[in-house]
């Protein structure tokens, strides 16, 4: 990450490049990006550390995203108190608007020096505080009892603060949002179990507006280039999360991977009328499970359904009725997940994947030469669950 700090006068100039640097154009109309609260929470451990060092206000700092993307961004309510500082950094979904735009998430840092008194103190230490919520139910990838900041956000913010202090000191670093308790209401974390407060989240640091039509067109165009550029094997990913697994466990060319986000139909219709040979869906079950159901837009405001398939696919393989229970039960596909390891389940994930090529293949009868689908099914500790035929096979046609 950077350690640029900028000043008042270069702040609008700065603001102004970003916004063109970070939009998406869609019929003549910009749609401006903004950031997550992960990359709020970075930011504001990163300054509030700088101030603690130096022992002087910033009022801008610079940091790099997961995903390469530069953000300045203005410091406020800086606050120094000998080894401590405070320091905040404003939400800004860009024309992604929810219900965290606006907020303030603030950064407290503690800085330890070893001295001839007291031992060295190396380690950072990160938890949520006010405003913060605290996970209390299994299923979301993160321990019940710990503070709802994500993998991502905390490594960036570790990798922040240690940039700053260096190998040889500590910090405890604490991240707040005071209004988050109550903005967290209009969320969905307390479905989830995550009560008292918002979710530190983001893979990329950066979010994209969703307007469907212009984001749908931005996904397209990255196959169209594909395409152009003589590619007939692609490789369709709901995320960032997927596009890592093809390339760190899968051993295959990340060139082929595109995004698809929620648009799994329109994705393949596109892949259809550019003419590609060979598509393979890779994804977590917790969004691929819904195109078994024959559920082609992911997101949860379109169809749910994740439950009803799991257990409708495991009652098929001759489950016992107590684990259809369980199962059916389950707010999140990571809980449900838990129960079908515990009990020996997991064929289900290969059933579910042949289900989801027959689903595609039902989808495109009509269609001429459609292209030969296949689906991979992954863990979030990376580890493959299932597959639509043998893995090898799957792998050899898109080597």
């Amino acid at each position: 990450m950077s350690d640029t700090v900028v000043s008042h006068e270069q702040a609008n100039d700065v603001e102004q490049q970003q916004l063109s640097l970070d939009s998406i154009w869609h019929n003549g109309k910009q749609y401006r990006k903004g950031y997550t609260t992960g990359s709020c929470a970075t930011a504001a451990a990163k300054v509030a550390a700088l101030m603690v060092l130096r022992q002087q206000v910033i009022d801008q700092i610079s940091i790099v995203t997961p995903s390469g993307i530069t953000l300045n961004l203005n410091v406020e309510q800086p606050l120094i108190e000998g080894r401590q500082a405070t320091a905040a950094i404003r939400k800004d979904g860009g024309d992604d608007v929810d219900a965290t735009h606006g907020m303030l998430i603030f950064a407290r840092v503690t800085v330890f020096e070893s001295t001839d008194d007291l031992p060295q103190q190396t380690d950072i230490t990160l938890r949520g505080g006010e405003g913060v919520g605290t996970v209390t139910r299994k299923g979301i990838g993160l321990p019940v009892g710990s503070s709802a900041i994500n993998r991502t956000p905390q490594q960036t913010i570790e990798a922040a603060v240690r940039e700053v202090i260096g190998p040889l000191r500590g910090a405890s670093v604490e991240i707040f949002a005071p209004e988050g308790e109550e903005r967290a209401k209009k969320t969905y974390n307390g479905r989830l179990g995550i009560l008292g407060g918002i979710s530190i989240i983001g893979t990329t640091g950066i979010v994209t507006p969703m307007s469907e039509e212009s984001w749908k067109r931005s996904l397209a165009l990255e196959l169209e280039m594909k395409r152009a550029a003589g590619e007939d094997r692609v490789i369709l990913v709901p995320g960032n999360h997927g596009e890592r697994f093809v390339r760190d466990h899968l051993g295959l060319d990340s060139q082929r991977v595109v995004t698809m986000s929620n648009f799994v139909g329109y994705m393949l219709q596109e892949t259809v009328r550019l003419g590609f040979r060979r598509v393979l869906l890779v994804g977590h079950p917790g969004k691929l499970v819904k195109v078994a159901a024959g559920i082609f837009h992911t997101h949860s405001h379109i169809a749910d359904g994740r439950m009803e398939t799991l257990v409708a696919n495991l009652a098929l393989m001759g489950a016992p009725h107590a684990l259809l229970l369980e199962v059916n039960q389950c707010d999140t596909t990571e809980a449900a997940m838990e129960l079908i390891a515990e009990q020996g389940w997991q064929q289900v994930y290969t059933r579910i994947a042949e289900r989801i090529c027959e689903r595609i293949n039902e989808m495109m009868r009509f269609s001429v030469n459609p292209p030969q689908c296949d689906a991979i099914l992954f863990s979030f500790d990376n580890q493959v669950l299932g597959s639509s035929r043998p893995l090898d096979e799957i792998l050899e046609a898109l080597r």
